[in-house]
């Protein structure tokens, strides 16, 4: 541990007696092995986890915690999306800077530092974990059933671009001779891959400006959203509902934009006995980033300088690795990109695909996509929108006005 070593005791508390570090995350980070080997290292520490499947509310519940000055943990994850929000409230965290952190700062992609760090330079809220470079995953035995080819070079030929990825789910539907199946998950999900694809920032700029009508990559993301639906392309299932997390396993859908991070999930809920079933292939519209978390320590900490310890144990290359082979989840540290471990890297519940190709050999070249301060609420806004027309509950055109109101409310 190169950064924060001094900040620590190396063992239990201050006054010698035995302490427990809580973890407050969303989703699986893989962390297990990481828990025990800091915890050997550490006699006297224990670690705790909880983590929270669904990420709207464990994002709601942790602002509430940190605006409220509450218990909210000793090191908490913060997802993308939240990271200018938190960067607002910068004083309710340790800085990093103050505890090595400029010592140390080389290790990741340099915009991931950036992006946890206040505009001014001063103050640095979290370590970057991973990075969410993206594929598509998809269900080898749905596309034979379907008629169509099954090996991934072949499956990504199909779709270079996602007029091709419309092209081929409606080759799918024709050939698959089942009401209950479906290409995508969801219009609403994919929608989200594709606006990520479109340029450096989505509804907001980097005045913090809203910009939902007038970002060409939020019409262009919607009217193909729109066009899988009046293509009955779509399950209509939302993300992390149990219905999405049950489709996994039953196979009510054949595709999903697959950032690496999401292999492990769809390994969990589809279960072993879908194993060699999915695959991923190439994702359309060549590439991007979806994703991707920091590691903070809240003032509110009463264990800080070992708190501190751990964010850079399970930042730093070896908690990287251990998280990316337990659950996918692809480093944010370029020095990790040359090594055999990630580049020959196999994932054998996606039938061995190469997941070191497929996500690692591009993620040097993933840039940031800019998420301004009220990101997560007006971007839940546009997808409720969305999801009406996805519903059928509204026609496309209305949705559209609904969204732009309801984006236009949740940016005030």
């Amino acid at each position: 541990m190169s950064g924060l070593a001094a900040c620590g005791d190396g063992g239990s508390g201050d006054d010698g007696e035995d302490i427990t570090l809580r973890v407050n995350l969303f989703g699986k980070f893989g962390y297990s092995e990481a828990y025990k080997k800091f915890e050997a290292d550490h006699p006297g520490v224990t670690i705790v986890e909880t983590a929270e499947g669904d990420l709207g509310k464990y994002n709601t519940k942790l602002t509430q915690q940190i605006a409220a000055g509450g218990d909210a943990g000793d090191v908490v994850a913060i997802e993308e999306g939240q990271t200018v929000a938190f960067l607002d409230a910068a004083d309710k965290f340790v800085n990093l800077q103050e505890h090595g952190g400029n010592d140390v700062k080389d290790r990741w992609l340099p915009w991931v530092w950036d992006k946890a760090t206040t505009g001014d330079g001063k103050t640095t809220i979290g370590y970057g974990t991973d990075v969410g470079g993206l594929a598509m995953c998809y269900r080898r035995d749905l596309f034979e059933k379907a008629g169509l080819p099954t090996e991934r070079d072949q499956v990504g030929k199909l779709w270079p671009t996602w007029d091709d990825f419309i092209a081929t789910g409606k080759k799918f539907s024709q050939g698959i001779g089942d009401d209950k199946v479906r290409f995508v998950d969801s219009s609403t999900n994919t929608y989200n891959t594709i606006l990520m694809q479109q340029g450096d920032h989505t509804y907001f700029d980097r005045d913090n400006e809203l910009v939902f009508e007038t970002n060409p990559a939020v019409r262009t993301a919607w009217d193909y959203a729109v066009e899988m639906t009046e293509a009955d392309l779509s399950a209509q299932l939302k993300a992390f509902s149990d219905e999405w997390n049950a489709g996994f396993k039953n196979g009510s859908f054949a595709t999903i934009a697959c950032p690496a991070w999401m292999t492990g999930y769809i390994k969990d809920q589809a279960g072993e006995a879908n194993a060699g079933k999915w695959d991923i292939a190439t994702v359309p519209g060549g590439g991007g980033n979806w994703g991707g978390s920091w590691l903070a320590v809240p003032k509110t900490s009463k264990h800080q300088d070992m708190a501190l310890e751990l964010i850079d144990y399970l930042s730093d290359e070896e908690g990287q690795l251990m998280a990316f082979e337990a659950e996918g989840r692809l480093p944010s540290l370029p020095a990790l990109y040359e090594t055999e471990e990630l580049k020959s890297a196999t994932n054998p519940y996606f039938n061995d695909a190469p997941v070191g190709q497929l996500f690692v050999a591009g993620a040097s070249q993933l840039e940031p996509v800019y998420l301004g301060t009220k990101n997560v609420p007006v971007r839940d806004a546009v997808e409720n929108a969305l999801r009406s027309v996805e519903n059928g509950e509204v026609p496309p055109a209305k949705g559209w006005d609904d969204a732009t109101a309801a984006a236009e409310k949740a940016a005030r």
